[in-house]
């Protein structure tokens, strides 16, 4: 291990704190998946529910990669980087992904592998013009020294980086920014309400229940691809009766993914959906992503399960679950 790796530590916040203006942070638990080969676009275009072939250079998009029945195994941030793609996911489900991705590949010229690219996460108001100093292209996905940059929402931007650029650039920047563990990331993609998927998820939701719709990763439009009909019908059909909410309250640690709401019924408690992500500010106060009915009166009391004096409640979305809009 080298010696700016060393850098990264947790971030303490309190719930009222403002974020830094410019923080770094090094995202261990997230992994890059590379996809090369002459029939990469047309090969990753019929296994994922975004589009792929309509994909643009200065671009990236969510999606998400679902098994026969529609369930998900992975959802990620597709872009173009080096010589094919990148799809930029949760460390805990690479595995799974990238042996259910390569499963039909033997017939196509298409070859996936883990990468090592350095990810490195840029967070703050100054986040924008410390990715402009780095390069002079304008798009959301830009070509870099050593990797790619890409915006991933505001205030937020990935970078994949050689580890000897992602080192330079570490070292040049030790008085500017402050470093962190990718916890502050997670409290970045909780509040953009961005979909994701551990280990503990993996083939629990279709793609809407974890709005990978309202973030622009599913194409109605596309050809078919794995676990299609499933994802039509919950749009055409209303199948699908539960999304994912932001909701804060009390708590002594951070939920994780996985973790059981319980909501109320009467007098009585029963579970009310499953985390995916969770953030701890110092105060005692988390935040986290899950997924509920979605049907729910806004004021329906939640808690954690075994916690029964501390209530969650929840909190507005930055986007519109309304697929007319």
């Amino acid at each position: 291990m080298t010696a700016w790796t060393n850098q990264f530590s947790p971030l303490a916040l309190t719930s009222q704190e403002a974020l830094p203006s410019l923080a770094i942070s090094h995202l261990t638990n997230w992994s890059l998946i590379s996809v090369i080969g002459d029939d990469k676009k047309s090969y990753l275009h019929g296994q994922v529910t975004c589009d792929v072939v309509s994909l643009n250079n200065t671009d990236s998009t969510m999606g998400a990669h679902c098994d026969a029945k529609g369930k998900v195994w992975s959802a990620f941030r597709l872009f173009h980087h080096n010589d094919g793609y990148a799809l930029f996911q949760r460390r805990e489900a690479v595995d799974t992904k990238l042996a259910e991705i390569k499963k039909y590949s033997v017939f196509s010229k298409v070859d996936f592998t883990l990468a090592d690219d350095i990810l490195l996460g840029v967070t703050g108001s100054d986040a924008e013009q410390f990715i402009n100093n780095l390069s002079n292209e304008s798009g959301n996905v830009r070509t870099i020294s050593g990797g790619t940059a890409v915006k991933v929402a505001d205030e937020q931007w990935l970078l994949a980086l050689n580890s000897a650029k992602a080192e330079e650039l570490i070292t040049a920047n030790e008085s500017d920014a402050i470093f962190s563990t990718d916890t502050l990331w997670d409290l970045y993609d909780i509040r953009a309400a961005l979909p994701r998927i551990e280990s503990a998820t993996i083939n629990e939701f279709i793609p809407q229940a974890i709005n990978v719709q309202a973030v622009g990763g599913i194409s109605f439009t596309k050809g078919c691809y794995t676990g299609q009909e499933t994802v039509a019908r919950a749009k055409y059909r209303g199948i699908n009766k539960r999304a994912m909410y932001i909701v804060s309250g009390q708590s002594e640690q951070a939920p994780k993914a996985g973790d059981a709401l319980e909501r109320s019924v009467g007098e009585n408690w029963r579970k009310g959906g499953t985390f995916i992500a969770g953030y701890q500010f110092s105060d005692n106060t988390a935040i986290g992503l899950v997924v509920l009915p979605n049907d729910l009166d806004d004021d329906t009391q939640l808690r954690l399960a075994n916690h029964e004096a501390l209530l969650w409640q929840k909190q507005p979305l930055p986007y519109s679950l309304d697929d007319n809009e």
